[in-house]
């Protein structure tokens, strides 16, 4: 396993990503703002952050080894040309959810919501990268981040209400939904760590 990477996703005027909307699904929303630069988490925000989520990458959970395996045999890079699309979906799980040992959450994670299989069928069209927020005081417990092309976004639509619509939803007391377009080099800033 790769070591883990700190991540901040830092709401603001800049960044290589423009804000297409902001979205609640359950929950409080997040301000608007109309850029997103994607940076190494350790630093301080930059002046004029409205909003800053951090999240590190961390060791695949709930997952079998065949799952690990067949995830990655099919998952593209992140920062790929073509992937001009994003989205952002930070997450903040029930009090409920963290009660469970994890093989109960396994269970309702995958055999009762088939959370890896739904993601499956996007794959290599939609890359994706989960970082883990919970233990570092966040507001959310995980941002979730994808990337792909105009031409797979009705993939990403239908993998996302199919995932809304699973049991494990139902422990989901957060969400809010951010969408983004890549900013042509004229325009962006450059956010320094786009690769997994």
């Amino acid at each position: 396993m790769p070591s883990p990477l700190q991540i901040a996703f830092r709401a603001g005027a800049t960044g290589a990503w423009r804000i297409d909307r902001i979205a609640p699904v359950i929950g409080e929303s997040l301000a608007p703002a109309e850029r997103l630069a994607v940076t190494d988490g350790s630093g301080a925000a930059e002046p004029g952050t409205l909003w800053s989520l951090r999240g590190t990458t961390s060791n695949t959970r709930y997952a079998t080894r065949t799952e690990v395996r067949t995830l990655a045999s099919r998952q593209e890079g992140l920062g790929r040309p073509t992937a001009s699309r994003a989205a952002l979906i930070p997450i903040r799980k029930t009090d409920t959810w963290w009660s469970l040992a994890q093989d109960e959450r396994r269970v309702i994670f995958e055999e009762q919501s088939r959370h890896i299989r739904i993601g499956l069928d996007t794959l290599p069209g939609v890359a994706r990268r989960l970082h883990h927020s919970r233990e570092l005081g966040e507001p959310f417990d995980f941002l979730t981040w994808f990337e792909y092309a105009p031409e797979h976004a009705d993939a990403f639509e239908t993998m996302v209400a199919r995932l809304r619509d699973t049991p494990e939803w139902r422990y989901v007391d957060r969400e809010v939904d951010i969408r983004l377009i890549r900013a042509d080099a004229s325009e962006a800033s450059g956010d320094p760590v786009t690769a997994p």
